[in-house]
């Protein structure tokens, strides 16, 4: 008779301790996807400040605010080569010290070239995280842990975007407005781009305590090394791991941009246009305008500073929250029924946020006059947006644009699909001052409203639901 032997306790505590370092150096490396929402958050407090700092014009302060996303581009372009040659962790340290230069040399600026200069230099730092993070956590990850850990970049994100809200709110309420002197004779809106110093020096100080990506260190034929890390972060046999490594690096395929040509044609493969759409799609129902311009847009409607911070920080918990539903049903009732549903969700409130918007009156400063029953309306309504964006298009659009593509183009369609989405970014963050200044707010929600209306035909003609099935099915 054979019987059960219980694993010892000694197994348990290494697996244990095992999984508690996996879960430490995956959320040290999520914290380059905190400092990008953080980045990408703080600019929303600080519009209207920059705008009479450097006496700009709805121009030259659209493109203050959008600079960054340039500056994202080349980061995430060149983080995927300079990762493969220098290493991942080297490459995250160098994004850190970034972070950390752009933080403070936002807040020194003295003019908007100067400003951009650093936004630019910042935005090299976001593309880079946005690229690496996800890329190391996938790497150290065993595959049972992998889909929970690698949620981790999407929710650090939306906490970053929510913590730059709440700090932003904060300092203004304690100056009074964000063009306000707060301490030691330093505007306001200086102090809140300094706040991002304190997460990028604890990044910097996280990753030198983490080690190099195992699948990096073998394709540098550092093995010994890879087999230290590897002991560390898995109870599975070291040796075979090794080999599955080099086996996958022994057949893993360069990306080439001619791999999206269909038999070298000049026809790109309709899959490649698809995740370019859904990118696009993504930006151009204005959601960045919500997280960049959030302080402009709602005193733009008739609320004063203080209140529309304190909405802010509402959209930014609203994200947080909605980030965990999409993690709790993306693999329970699939990819595209939620985008569906989100689609129709974002169609219904910014159509609302267009009517309230269109039909208010102005004030003798000529701003929009929002009744109480009206105000509280549209905060509702843009908190909705804000639910069904954060529960389908935000998180599912990242997930699906990482498993549609077949092995043979994945690398080359992801970098086009990427690329397509920063310069949408870019397009919708450079056009909402004119937009604002020329056609008001109603007009611009009309084209967001519109954008998310199409989009609800889009993801029924052209996606195809991928939850269940293998990379290699697709």
């Amino acid at each position: 008779m054979t019987t059960h032997t219980p694993p010892s306790h000694s197994a348990n505590t290494a697996e244990n301790t095992s999984l508690f370092y996996v879960i430490f150096i995956s959320a040290v490396a999520a914290i380059g996807g905190f400092l990008f929402g953080f980045d990408s958050g703080v600019i929303n407090g600080t519009v209207s400040a920059l705008g009479n700092a450097f006496n700009s014009s709805s121009v030259a302060t659209g493109f203050n605010v959008a600079s960054v996303l340039l500056g994202c581009a080349l980061g995430a372009l060149a983080a995927g080569p300079l990762a493969d040659k220098f290493g991942r962790r080297a490459i995250m340290i160098i994004t850190a010290i970034i972070f950390a230069i752009s933080a403070f040399g936002s807040g020194i600026s003295e003019s908007s070239a100067e400003f951009i200069f650093y936004r630019l230099f910042g935005g090299l730092g976001i593309g880079a995280a946005s690229v690496l993070a996800p890329a190391y956590i996938a790497e150290v990850a065993p595959p049972a842990l992998r889909g929970r850990l690698a949620t981790l970049q999407q929710l650090a994100i939306v906490l970053g975007l929510f913590a730059a809200f709440l700090s932003n709110y904060l300092i203004a309420d304690a100056a009074g407005s964000a063009q306000n002197i707060l301490m030691l004779d330093i505007a306001a809106w200086r102090w809140m781009f300094w706040a991002e110093l304190v997460p990028a020096v604890l990044f910097l100080v996280g990753v030198l305590f983490i080690p190099e990506s195992p699948r990096y260190l073998v394709a540098q034929g550092k093995v010994d090394d890879a087999k230290a890390v590897f002991s560390k972060i898995s109870n599975d046999n070291v040796d075979a791991q090794i080999s599955d490594v080099k086996g996958s690096l022994h057949s893993d395929k360069k990306p080439s941009i001619r791999d999206l040509f269909i038999d070298n044609s000049k026809k790109v493969h309709p899959i490649v246009w698809v995740g370019v759409a859904l990118s696009v799609f993504q930006q151009f129902v204005g959601i960045n305008v919500v997280f960049y311009y959030g302080s402009e847009l709602w005193q733009a409607a008739g609320f004063d500073e203080s209140q529309s911070l304190f909405i802010n920080v509402l959209a930014g918990t609203t994200n947080i929250v909605s980030t965990f539903i999409a993690i709790a049903l993306v693999d329970k009732i699939g990819r595209k029924p939620l985008l569906l549903v989100g689609s129709i969700g974002m169609f219904m409130s910014l159509s609302a946020l267009t009517y309230i918007f269109g039909s208010a009156g102005l004030d003798e400063a000529g701003k929009l006059a929002l009744s109480d029953n009206m105000g509280t309306f549209a905060l509702i309504m843009a908190n909705l947006f804000v639910v069904f964006f954060g529960l389908s298009w935000g998180p599912i659009v990242w997930v699906l644009l990482g498993e549609m593509f077949n092995n043979r183009i994945r690398g080359a369609a992801l970098a086009v699909a990427a690329s397509a989405q920063w310069i949408a970014n870019f397009a919708i963050t450079m056009t909402f001052p004119i937009m604002l200044a020329n056609i008001g707010l109603a007009g611009a929600y009309g084209f967001y409203a519109l954008s998310a209306f199409i989009s609800i035909f889009f993801v029924v003609k052209y996606i195809k639901e991928t939850r269940g099935k293998t990379l290699e099915s697709m």
